[in-house]
């Protein structure tokens, strides 16, 4: 745990020296440290944990940016309804091209439809554009990606089992509205009020770290809901963020500055984590074309996908192409898929190693085309 922590946040100092996004400095750091090269951690449950830890904390200080009507908006529906379904069909289609039988290949195409809101979103919070258009769409839209990428997921394993049931995939995509929408109502109703009520008490005067931690439970329990309800617990921790966005505090520390340094260190072990993820020795030349093909199929059906419906949605053309790239990368779920996929036999240990890499080489693909070149121009119309 001790080399996690410290090989994370060097990556992290790294890239901040080499003013590139802190993300790539600990994918590749995680990559260093993992079965690849040095050999000196493995992806174990326990660093597993730790990186969903991370994630969850991440996507919380997120949700702190944002607003809960900057989450409601049409235009982020069509984009994350449109950047799982052209990901999803094109990732099928290229996996029959390479012989995979369409269980698997369903399969694979889930694996391209879910965007990680996590990388994307650290890269805009340093970028300082999490205020902007492109921003907020990608966040919105990567939200609704997430939870349709997960119902994708359920009717790809159904379809593979031979066990799809309208009823069952009906159930899911109730719970996820469900969810979604008590969390915030529960929240505008109730918790931000009993926030500022606690601040203004002698006991908050006294102990001024209580809202902080108070604020930190409602992260873990609205992570561990969204579990329960079939979600995933970076999107619970996303929502709680939402939720106590704009809170005012009178006598207690601030709780977004504690919540953004948990971020550093625990947002550093998962980024490290999707790197020590990959171990190269397991990958054939043979897969070589193949993993190209993937990549680059994953990067251009979420630019046309996403960006597209963005620009006919009436943003600009920097923010359209920001919105493309920035749904680019893939993470948590296309992992959890690779894992399933490898583990109950639908694919070999060289495919999960592409499908792996995919997911790394669209993580670094993003930050460095939305820092270097997207968000590097001036805005055109």
């Amino acid at each position: 745990m001790s080399v996690l922590l410290f090989v994370a946040l060097s990556g992290y100092l790294l890239a901040s020296m080499l003013k590139q996004p802190s993300v790539v400095g600990q994918i590749l750091a995680g990559i260093l440290i993992g079965p690849s090269l040095i050999g000196l951690i493995t992806y174990t449950e326990f660093v597993q944990s730790l990186g969903h830890l991370g994630a969850a904390i991440l996507l919380f200080t997120i949700g702190l940016e944002f607003k809960v009507k900057d989450l409601l908006q049409l235009r982020y529906a069509v984009i994350g309804l449109f950047g799982v379904l052209i990901p999803w069909l094109s990732g099928f289609g290229l996996a029959l091209l390479f012989d995979f039988e369409p269980g698997r290949a369903s399969l694979i195409g889930v694996a391209l439809s879910a965007t990680s809101i996590a990388i994307t979103a650290d890269v805009l919070r340093e970028l300082g554009k999490l205020d902007s258009a492109a921003a907020r769409a990608i966040i919105g839209a990567a939200v609704i990606d997430d939870v349709l990428a997960l119902l994708a997921l359920s009717i790809s394993i159904q379809a593979g089992s031979g066990e799809t049931s309208l009823p069952d995939i009906g159930l899911m995509l109730v719970k996820a509205v469900v969810f979604l929408s008590a969390g915030i109502f529960l929240s505008q109703r109730y918790l931000r009020h009993w926030i500022s009520k606690l601040d203004n008490t002698l006991f908050a005067q006294r102990y001024k770290e209580a809202v902080f931690v108070l604020a930190m439970m409602l992260a873990f329990a609205y992570a561990i809901a969204a579990e329960l309800m079939g979600l995933s617990a970076i999107v619970g921790a996303f929502i709680a963020g939402v939720s106590l966005e704009g809170v005012h505090l009178k006598h207690s520390r601030n709780f977004h500055e504690g919540a953004d340094y948990l971020r550093i260190v625990f947002g550093a072990i998962f980024f490290v984590s999707l790197g020590i993820l990959v171990d190269m020795s397991m990958f054939t030349s043979d897969m070589i074309v193949f993993l190209f093909a993937l990549t680059t199929v994953a990067i251009l059906s979420k630019v046309i996908g996403c960006g597209i419906p963005a620009r006919l949605m009436g943003m600009n053309n920097r923010d359209s192409i920001a919105v493309g790239v920035g749904m680019a990368p893939r993470g948590e779920i296309a992992m959890v898929v690779a894992l399933l996929a490898l583990n109950s036999g639908a694919i070999e240990q060289a495919a999960y190693i592409a499908m792996v890499l995919m997911s790394l080489l669209t993580a670094i693909f993003a930050p460095l085309v939305l820092r270097n070149w997207v968000f590097n121009k001036r805005p055109s119309h």
